[in-house]
């Protein structure tokens, strides 16, 4: 896991494992609805999500392209975008995959103004 919201293309033509970055036709539009969503959270906005073993990760303004980040082949963001025309962001909410239930009011907070400021583009 991580704190970052993930736009496409996930895939790359050269699939690199990390590194490329694959520019989609929508990009722009992809990059503000990522930038809506990570602006107002707290952590993600710092572009410096500090999960355990990769501390030194950063994401600018808290987003990244999938396929900088990380090179994903036949993932669902880029198959619904390509063959459905949904645009779809993924958020990475935690550095914890199965965060306890203790924290997930915290989690709430953090994550209420991101999205209702993203549904209010959509």
């Amino acid at each position: 896991g991580s704190v970052v919201a993930s736009y496409p293309y996930d895939d790359s033509p050269t699939h690199r494992p990390t590194g490329v970055y694959s520019k989609s036709a929508d990009d722009e539009v992809f990059k503000y609805l990522a930038k809506a969503y990570a602006s107002h959270h707290p952590i993600m906005r710092t572009g410096k999500p500090n999960c355990p073993g990769e501390e030194g990760e950063t994401f600018p303004d808290g987003i990244t392209n999938g396929a900088q980040w990380y090179d994903v082949e036949g993932g669902m963001q880029d198959y619904n975008y390509v063959w459905a025309n949904c645009f779809e962001i993924t958020l990475e909410l935690s550095c914890c995959k199965y965060p306890p239930t203790s924290e997930l009011p915290k989690e709430w907070e953090n994550n209420r103004e991101s999205l209702l400021a993203f549904i209010e583009k959509v």
